[in-house]
Parts: C-alpha cells; sequence; structure tokens
C-alpha cells in the first residue's frame, strides 16, 4: 500500500494553495504523486449538454472519455469509498497518495492553520498529526512550517513515508484490486522476475515489465 498522507485544515486556511507548492516539489524529486479532493457535499464534474452527460442521463453507471493524453471516468457508487479502496482501484503507478479532507480519518495528516479561520488547530499528536503549516505563533508538539518552506515539509514526508520507494516500483493485482507487497516480497518478487527474464534472448532491460496471468477462463 502506498503511503497516504491528508492535508487538512478549515475551508479557506489555504490547503490547495499549499498542495500546489507540495505537489511539483515531490514531482521533482521522481516520485509520482496521486491527490485525492474530499467532497462532503457531492460534486458535478461533466458538463451538461456534453455526450457523457447525456450516456449518465440515459443510465449508464460508469462513463469514460478517453484521449491520446489522459483517461478519465465518472462512475456511480452506492456508498463513499474509503482510502485504501481508492488507492487499490485507481492509483496503480503513484508513490504517495495527498489526500485534500478526511481530518477524520486515521492516516497521517499535515494541517493548514491560519488563525484568522480558526481559533486553534483542528488536530494533535493523538489524531496522527505529523506536521502545520502555519505563519502565526501556534503551540504544537509536531513540527512546523510556514507556507513557503514546501521544500522542508517534502523533506520530512521523503524521510518517514518514502523511504526506498524510487529503487524500483512493483504492485500484484488479483481480478483488477490491488494486492499489498511487503519490502521482503517486492523484492524477492522483482528480482526473480528480472532474473528469469534475463536469461532470454534478445533480453535487454526495460524501464517496465507488465505479466498478466490468467488462472480461469471466465
Amino acid at each position: 500500500m502506498i503511503p497516504i498522507i491528508c492535508v487538512v485544515g478549515p475551508s479557506n486556511s489555504g490547503k490547495t494553495t499549499f498542495l500546489e507548492k507540495l505537489i511539483p516539489e515531490l514531482s521533482r524529486r521522481g516520485y509520482r504523486v496521486g491527490t485525492v479532493k474530499h467532497d462532503v457535499h457531492g460534486f458535478e464534474m461533466d458538463k451538461e449538454g456534453k455526450d457523457t452527460w447525456k450516456h449518465r442521463k440515459a443510465g449508464a453507471q460508469t462513463v469514460a472519455i478517453s484521449s491520446p493524453s489522459m483517461v478519465a471516468s465518472i462512475r456511480s457508487t452506492d456508498g463513499e469509498m474509503d482510502l485504501d479502496e481508492l488507492v487499490g482501484r485507481y492509483f496503480w503507478r503513484e508513490d504517495i497518495l495527498i489526500a485534500e479532507g478526511y481530518k477524520r480519518s486515521h492516516y497521517p495528516k499535515i494541517e493548514i492553520y491560519r488563525s484568522v479561520v480558526g481559533p486553534e488547530p483542528l488536530c494533535g499528536p493523538q489524531d496522527n498529526l505529523a506536521a502545520v503549516i502555519s505563519d502565526d505563533e501556534v503551540r504544537t508538539e509536531v513540527p512546523r512550517f510556514g507556507f513557503d518552506q514546501a521544500e522542508k515539509v517534502a523533506d520530512l514526508i521523503e524521510e518517514r513515508y518514502l523511504k526506498g520507494r524510487k529503487k524500483h516500483r512493483a504492485m500484484v493485482q488479483l481480478d483488477g484490486k490491488r494486492f499489498p507487497l511487503n519490502e521482503f516480497v517486492r523484492d524477492f518478487f522483482t528480482a526473480s522476475v528480472v532474473g528469469m527474464l534475463s536469461s532470454l534472448r534478445g533480453w535487454e532491460k526495460p524501464r517496465k515489465i507488465d505479466i498478466h496471468l490468467i488462472l480461469e477462463d471466465d
């Protein structure tokens, strides 16, 4: 399972603004970043009158639109997916998932705090708080960084949650659902596959290897 970090704080505290600094800093270091925005009120991404909108209104449960450089899908659900399920279904290639919101979750949190928005921070160490981002003087038992210190926040994330993730990436999916691999199994699996394939004629070390096994016919 990839690391999940939640960036939390009241509305208008600057969560998205800070993420616009943090995401490129992590990407610059070679990490693949995925994000999720939590919306407790529901949302509408499609535009009325577009073909995909018409497909959904006609009764399609899942609608996708694809181009040479991007794919997007909208799926109806019976209830809200938790972050673990979202990772397993949609974030197969990423090294880290940063969620905006989910302050009641158990995942590590970085809180954005401004005294003009709220009298005190929402979270404490008991809420798995990892850091506070604030330019105000605030008492906290975790590291505090200013809004202009995205690089130092990336240092903290890299040190605590991303050690070794750029060495190689390996994943297994069972019927479309990602299956977590611990570090030992991942290293053993990767070394075994590369070792067997490298003995084949015409082998040249690739950037990525895809293996699909069908154990039972439909």
